[in-house]
């Protein structure tokens, strides 16, 4: 009897703490992996399995993602009611900190905006358990936003298959972007295979395509970025003869083919001379307002007598990010008083107000030391009429250096960032010219 009796107990004991619900230990979205896909097509399109290029159509291959753009992130608490996100593309990891998570009462949903304000888009979006479901939204552009979907608990990014590679593609590679249109340009892919895993990016003449991660699965090349202002998709197919076509998509705005073959002693053309001054120049000049409406030029006595690097730059280019970045560390490493920078800063926000503060945040994102200017829209040829004494403005960002007279010594378009073999070889040529400017 008291066996039965202690038997009872334990059993409706057991009983009683099965039906206590735990409460969830965090205020949003479970922690940890999740898979997101930006849809950059909302209607799918037919496969084209003999990846042939059909006239005025993007390459699609066989096994097509037919638009999914995918990416990975994590979901970190901060506290029990705060958390941040961890965007992966390759070796870089971007945080994101501007999250609104609450309920909507009328609709009985949770809802998340995941805000990216240096780049003025955000992500808008319901979340329901393991999954979150909405739109990424581009606020300088009209009517512009992108279906997106994420899933808790999925670590890959393209594929679960591991399907052997038919071909170690890791090198340099000579490509052609706009294979099918009148003015095609070349880019230098340059790509690291591990198995099935594949990082890398495309370098072009103005700037880099960022951090990108992806797949090879057999003969089928898939590579991706998203980081709040880029969505880039590439794919391709392996040929026979070991070279490549492939599509390219930025966002759902554009859409390039490609082809490839690996070549590592293709160049492309040199930084330093595909901007220069008109004839009959030989001098920098402007003037623009800064954040507070003080109008400055190169001629200010702040200047006097200082050699100046002008930096052609939006607030919303990523690789203008990464120049500021680098050039923001690199006088806090070598601080010198013979050396000032000077940003001109060219916004895809035409009402003033709105380009001031994104000009601010941007400075304060970066803790910017000295001035960047409001200079005006970002249409390179608007800009090029802004700085007339050049032959144009081909790339955001491109750095001008000026002799203490305000004599262009050089100029240096576009900008090979961290993702690209490029940047320790710039940093190096930067030191050595700034260096020698300096003992002058």
């Amino acid at each position: 009897m008291k066996h039965q009796i202690l038997f009872l107990i334990t059993f409706l004991s057991i009983g009683i703490i099965s039906c206590i619900k735990v409460p969830d230990q965090h205020a949003g979205p479970p922690p940890g992996k999740w898979r997101a896909v930006l849809r950059l097509d909302d209607v799918r399109r037919p496969l084209n399995t003999d990846a042939k290029p059909k006239p005025n159509e993007v390459l699609t291959f066989e096994e097509v993602t037919q638009g999914e753009l995918p990416f990975t992130f994590n979901i970190v608490y901060d506290d029990a009611e705060t958390f941040h996100l961890e965007i992966e593309n390759g070796d870089e990891i971007i945080n994101v900190k501007d999250i609104s998570y609450g309920r909507n009462i009328e609709e009985g949903h949770d809802t998340i905006v995941i805000d990216f304000p240096y780049y003025d888009s955000y992500i808008t979006a319901i979340h329901e358990e393991d999954v979150i479901e909405g739109r990424w939204v581009v606020e300088t552009r009209k009517d512009y936003s992108i279906p997106f979907i994420a899933k808790h608990g999925k670590g890959h990014r393209f594929s679960t298959l591991k399907k052997e590679a038919n071909l170690d593609i890791s090198g340099n590679w000579e490509v052609t972007f706009d294979v099918d249109k009148e003015d095609p340009y070349k880019a230098i892919g340059e790509f690291r295979q591990e198995g099935y895993q594949l990082q890398g990016t495309f370098r072009t003449e103005t700037g880099d395509y960022r951090f990108l991660d992806g797949t090879i699965q057999g003969n089928k090349v898939y590579l991706s970025c998203f980081d709040g202002s880029h969505a880039f998709l590439f794919e391709a197919k392996i040929l026979e003869d070991e070279s490549m076509i492939g599509s390219f998509r930025s966002g759902k705005h554009y859409t390039s083919s490609w082809s490839a073959k690996k070549n590592p002693d293709f160049e492309l053309a040199d930084p330093n001379t595909l901007t220069f001054l008109k004839e009959g120049f030989e001098k920098l000049s402007f003037s623009f307002p800064n954040t507070k409406g003080k109008f400055i030029t190169p001629n200010d006595d702040a200047y006097e007598g200082k050699y100046k690097i002008i930096q052609i730059l939006g607030t919303w280019c990523p690789n203008c990010a990464d120049e500021t970045a680098f050039l923001t560390e690199y006088f806090k490493a070598h601080p010198t008083d013979k050396i000032e920078v000077i940003g001109l800063a060219f916004e895809k926000h035409k009402e003033e107000n709105k380009a001031i503060a994104a000009i601010e945040t941007f400075k304060k994102r970066f803790d910017v030391p000295y001035e960047v200017l409001w200079a005006g829209s970002s249409s390179k040829k608007e800009a090029a009429e802004k700085l007339p004494m050049l032959n144009h403005v081909l790339s955001y960002p491109t750095m001008i250096f000026l002799d203490p007279d305000n004599k262009v010594l050089k100029i240096h378009t576009g900008f090979s960032g961290p993702a690209t073999s490029k940047y320790k070889e710039f940093e190096e040529e930067f030191h050595s010219f700034t260096q020698k400017l300096i003992k002058d």
